[in-house]
């Protein structure tokens, strides 16, 4: 098969599982390149990524999800030949399970749709992310008719006209709401594609809360960005709280 998509996987201290997951991504069928952003690490995530064969960016502080992934996409562009590659987005720790992702390349490979978003065959439990998924699908349900059942699965696949037309992405973790959102919005096809990839579980601890607490502000602000009415309330309890 003539090589026609390209891997961009956003990492930061993943140096337990990066190597292993840029190896699988690697092995995909029609990818021909695998670009790591190493978004400010404090460990050795780059120097494995780039030891398993990885082209690696490195931003010098950690600027968020959306950000490595802009800046991977950028990447890849710079590395296109006349034909644009698609872009497969995955997870920095999906280790080996990453080998099972070809089914998100082909609906784009084939035209049937312009992004594909896994829904995971395998669920983990994630102790309480259930309350920001909600607030991202009914939000997308909303906006655009669409439900989504892992609205916020970072793994996915879309062509590069699609990727450029979301520009530029919602900051942070809102970054998948946003561009479900305005993609849909645009008229572009959008579908889940069932695969048994398995990344980490979040966990319960402080940490844990801590960054669901960041994913409900991300995704709160890509949905008000994208609701007037929702940005005009927030305005006006901020300037008068009572």
């Amino acid at each position: 098969m003539q090589a026609d998509t390209a891997v961009i996987i956003a990492a930061k201290d993943e140096q337990d599982r990066i190597a292993a997951t840029v190896e699988a991504a690697a092995s995909l069928s029609g990818v021909d390149l695998v670009v790591v952003v190493d978004d400010g690490s404090t460990d050795a995530t780059g120097r494995l990524a780039e030891g398993a064969g990885a082209k690696v960016v490195r931003h010098a502080r950690n600027r968020g999800k959306a950000a490595a992934m802009e800046t991977g996409a950028a990447a890849v562009r710079l590395l296109d030949g006349d034909v644009p590659r698609h872009l497969l987005f995955l997870d920095a720790d999906l280790g080996d399970t990453a080998r099972q992702a070809g089914p998100l390349i082909e609906p784009v490979r084939s035209g049937t749709a312009a992004m594909t978003i896994a829904a995971f065959s395998e669920r983990v439990k994630l102790g309480g992310h259930g309350f920001v998924v909600r607030l991202s699908r009914d939000g997308i349900r909303r906006l655009t008719g669409w439900t989504p059942t892992q609205p916020l699965n970072g793994q996915r696949c879309l062509t590069r006209q699609a990727f450029e037309a979301a520009l530029p992405l919602a900051s942070g973790f809102g970054v998948e709401t946003g561009l479900t959102i305005d993609l849909l919005r645009q008229g572009f096809k959008v579908t889940e594609v069932e695969v048994p990839l398995t990344h980490r579980a979040t966990g319960t601890d402080w940490r844990a809360q801590l960054h669901r607490a960041r994913q409900f502000r991300d995704v709160g602000r890509a949905l008000a960005a994208r609701e007037p009415a929702v940005a005009r309330r927030l305005a006006r309890l901020r300037r008068d709280p009572r």
